[in-house]
C-alpha cells in the first residue's frame, strides 16, 4: 500500500515549469484535486498530508535539487518508518514521448539522475514508479538544456492531459494499488 508519494524536481523559480520538474506538477495537480495547499518543511522536502479513503498519505517534494532526491527520500522514509515498498516517485523520462506515462513497480534508474540517487541512498529498486514522458532533444548534446528548459506553447495542452491523467494515476495507486491500477496508467492518453 503507497503510504508516500514523491514528486522529483527542483526548487525554486527558474525552474518551476521546466520539463525536469514534471514530477513536482503531478503532485501539485494531485494535491490541487485533493483541495490541500498547507505543507511542513521537513525531511530536506516540503511534506504535504492528505487523506485518501480515511488514511493519511504524505506527499513529498524534495527540496534538495534533483541530483541529491535520494537524501530527501532516505530521510522521509526513516522518519516516518517507511519500507521503499511503501512509496510511489513520480518523475520525468527522456525515454517517452510527452503524452505518454509509464507505471512500473521497480526497476533501474534508467540513467535518471534523481532515480539513481534515491536508489543509492536507500539502497533499493523496490518502489513504484511513475515515468512522465518528455521526449529527447533532437540533438543529443543538448540533453541538460532540455530537461531545463520549459515546454514550449504547442506542447502545453497535451502537458495539461498528462498532468490530469498521472494525478488520477497517483490517486487510483492510493486508493486501490499500482498492481490494479496499472491499465489505467499505462493506456494512451487521448489529447
Amino acid at each position: 500500500m503507497i503510504k508516500l508519494v514523491v514528486g522529483l524536481g527542483n526548487p525554486g523559480k527558474k525552474y518551476e515549469r521546466t520539463r525536469h520538474n514534471v514530477g513536482f506538477m503531478v503532485v501539485d495537480e494531485l494535491l490541487k484535486k485533493l483541495r490541500v495547499k498547507e505543507y511542513t518543511q521537513e525531511c530536506l522536502s516540503h511534506v504535504y498530508k492528505v487523506k485518501v479513503l480515511n488514511r493519511e498519505v504524505l506527499v513529498a517534494k524534495p527540496q534538495t535539487y534533483m541530483n541529491n532526491s535520494g537524501l530527501a527520500v532516505l530521510n522521509l522514509l526513516e522518519e516516518y518508518e517507511l519500507s521503499p515498498k511503501d512509496m510511489m516517485v513520480v518523475y520525468d523520462d527522456l525515454d517517452l514521448p510527452l503524452g505518454r506515462i509509464r507505471l512500473r513497480l521497480e526497476g533501474s534508474s534508467g540513467g535518471h539522475h534523481g532515480v539513481e540517487s534515491i536508489i543509492k541512498e536507500i539502497k533499493s529498486e523496490n518502489f513504484a514508479r511513475l515515468r512522465i514522458g518528455i521526449g529527447r532533444p533532437k540533438n543529443k548534446d543538448k540533453v541538460v538544456e532540455y530537461v531545463l528548459s520549459p515546454f514550449e506553447p504547442e506542447e502545453e495542452q497535451i502537458l495539461y492531459a498528462v498532468l490530469d491523467r498521472a494525478s488520477e494515476c497517483v490517486l487510483r495507486c492510493l486508493e486501490l494499488s499500482p498492481e490494479e491500477s496499472m491499465s489505467f496508467c499505462n493506456a494512451p492518453i487521448e489529447v
